[in-house]
């Protein structure tokens, strides 16, 4: 039986300002190991709220959160911060390169925060150049790359040092539909292949459509749940379904 590698349970945050906002609401929510798990809901439904709490970077003000059996509100700020290392891959939306390194040095920089030695990092990149199809050009510096080179390379320091969870913050959402497509596909393969448990909030319901299964809150609350059956095209469908009674936005859509 594959176990949970996130576990949230009756999660409420409230952010304190002049006005209270409750970002989430009583929310359950479970990522089994080797899930590929989408995140949708409406603007200001809590979507990035939950990535921030499942990552560790912000913690509920009620509720439980466990990560791969740890519970990280108990745990010490440097603990927390070698936690979230080891434990964590993040794909963002403005991608985030480094400017000043190569795509060879972007993608290594886990490994020399971790210190390995020389020749594991050199054979991990090899493997993951091949893997990301970046093997021409690991010496290009970001600004001479693609939207797509400049996002495959920020999932290959994602992955390079085989996080348990791999977060995926609207991934595809300043890229054409070309490099989405190839990104996503990307994605749905390191799933499938490496068994790679991924967690990605977006708003397309393209991108969901590659994922198990799909999370859909309103006002930080479980709107709704659905998972894949064999045919993406149908899948896709029940997407759009759900967001049109959740009140998304389903007209800017990309062909499939």
């Amino acid at each position: 039986m594959k176990k949970p590698i996130v576990e949230l349970t009756e999660v409420t945050k409230i952010y304190e300002g002049k006005v209270m906002h409750r970002a989430l609401n009583g929310l359950d929510f479970e990522v089994e190991e080797g899930e590929f798990v989408a995140i949708m809901g409406p603007s200001g439904s809590g979507k990035t709220t939950l990535l921030n709490i499942i990552s560790t970077i912000d913690m509920p003000t009620y509720g439980r959160v466990v990560i791969d059996g740890v519970e990280p509100e108990g745990l010490k700020p440097n603990e927390l911060a070698l936690f979230r290392r080891h434990n964590f891959g993040f794909v963002f939306q403005d991608i985030n390169l480094l400017q000043m390194l190569t795509v060879e040095e972007n993608i290594v920089l886990p490994l020399t925060l971790e210190g390995l030695p020389l020749p594991e990092m050199n054979r991990r990149i090899r493997l993951m150049a091949e893997q990301l199809n970046l093997k021409g050009i690991l010496k290009r510096r970001p600004d001479e790359l693609s939207g797509g080179q400049a996002q495959r390379t920020a999932i290959g320091r994602a992955l390079i040092h085989k996080p348990k969870l791999i977060l995926a913050d609207e991934p595809t959402g300043n890229l054409d539909s070309k490099s989405a497509k190839d990104v996503l596909e990307l994605l749905s393969r390191i799933n499938d292949t490496e068994k790679a448990t991924i967690v990605m909030v977006t708003h397309d319901p393209i991108a969901a459509s590659y994922c198990d299964r799909v999370l859909f809150i309103k006002d930080g609350a479980f709107f709704n749940e659905i998972l894949r059956d064999e045919r993406r095209q149908t899948f896709f469908q029940r997407i759009l379904n759900v967001l049109s009674l959740l009140g998304g936005n389903v007209n800017d859509l990309r062909i499939l």
